[in-house]
């Protein structure tokens, strides 16, 4: 921690913002480029950084070390699309190996999860949250503005093959758009045993056309599940961090549940336990962050782990309240979410 004086302690492996929120939880992303262009993530005419300024497995691995040091417990890897890089489940072995990380997921879209679910598996990867927004293939174009739906169906059936036990789907609600989708995802996932979580639509898009009418709230999906799908009730709570707030199904408790991440209506801030890595080796301690942490000049310049770590406490101890959607004061960031990472 950074004590009075601004000295940095390496002996003090927690990482605590001045609210006195604990962060045990680091996504980290290995590219910004990916396979679809969808219209909450990204521009069709989206630039993609040069290779070069990626950072390398080997040393997205030595700041996951540093930062299990610190109290990290979690870490998710994330794009753009991360089964877009070349050899992935090389980085996945590496991550499941550093002592403290008790759980590693990915994030992906699954159109070429079909071909890695087994690779990625074997290599030490515990979870899976899938991207599916749409089960009507018209309506998954108009998303994504790429074709692929028969592929993510084939990507989860060998995810399953593969052994992963535990798989979200992740659906963006979109008013005027997804509202048709709600049900039968929410029957899907009942039926598949996947964990359903639907997520407000932010102002992260690519094109920056975002605004607050679009956003189809959780509290309204909720309101179709109980009318269409059975009515739901507030599960028990396992880790006060996570975004979401999840529902079992009264009909059946057994069946895997729903939850809702409404970072526009109801937002989380106050006990958000995450920061991020991007790509090309920034550190960020919310998705709307204005502000970065350069990790990759510490790492290609000769930069101690002592100095990553103080890079992540200066990170950390910079983080505000709240996001601020919806205030005055809001400023919307200048990279779009898959500039930063989900």
């Amino acid at each position: 921690m950074i004590d009075s004086a601004g000295s940095f302690d390496p002996a003090a492996p927690v990482l605590v913002d001045g609210f006195g929120r604990t962060h045990t939880d680091l996504r980290i992303s290995v590219t910004d480029r990916c396979n679809l262009r969808c219209t909450y993530c990204m521009p069709l005419d989206a630039v993609f950084k040069p290779r070069d300024e990626l950072l390398s497995y080997e040393e997205i691995a030595r700041v996951a070390r540093v930062a299990a040091g610190l109290g990290i417990r979690s870490i998710r890897i994330t794009g753009g699309e991360p089964l877009v890089r070349h050899g992935v489940e090389a980085l996945v072995r590496q991550l499941a190996e550093i002592p403290g990380v008790e759980d590693l997921s990915l994030t992906t879209n699954g159109l070429l999860l079909e071909e890695q679910a087994s690779a990625l598996r074997s290599a030490g990867l515990h979870r899976l949250n899938v991207s599916l927004d749409a089960l009507e293939p018209e309506v998954f174009e108009r998303i994504a503005r790429r074709q692929g739906l028969d592929r993510v169906l084939a990507g989860l059936a060998a995810a399953k093959t593969a052994g992963f036990r535990s798989i979200r789907i992740n659906a963006v609600s979109i008013r005027g758009l997804t509202e048709g989708e709600i049900v039968p995802l929410a029957l899907f996932c009942r039926r598949e045993g996947f964990h359903l979580r639907f997520i407000e639509f932010m102002p992260l898009d690519g094109e920056s056309s975002w605004a607050d009418g679009q956003v189809l709230s959780g509290r309204e999906v909720r309101e179709i599940l109980t009318q269409h799908v059975g009515p739901l009730a507030p599960a028990t709570r396992t880790d006060d961090g996570q975004p979401a707030v999840d529902y079992e199904y009264v009909d059946d408790a057994t069946a895997a549940g729903v939850g809702f991440i409404d970072p526009v209506t109801q937002p989380f801030c106050d006990r958000c336990d995450r920061l991020r890595l991007t790509a090309d080796g920034q550190f960020r301690n919310c998705l709307f962050s204005t502000t970065e942490w350069d990790a990759r000049q510490v790492l290609r310049t000769g930069g101690s782990d002592d100095e990553i770590a103080r890079l992540l406490h200066d990170c950390v101890r910079a983080k505000r309240a709240a996001h601020g959607i919806g205030t005055a004061s809001f400023e919307r960031p200048t990279r779009a979410m898959y500039q930063i990472g989900g």
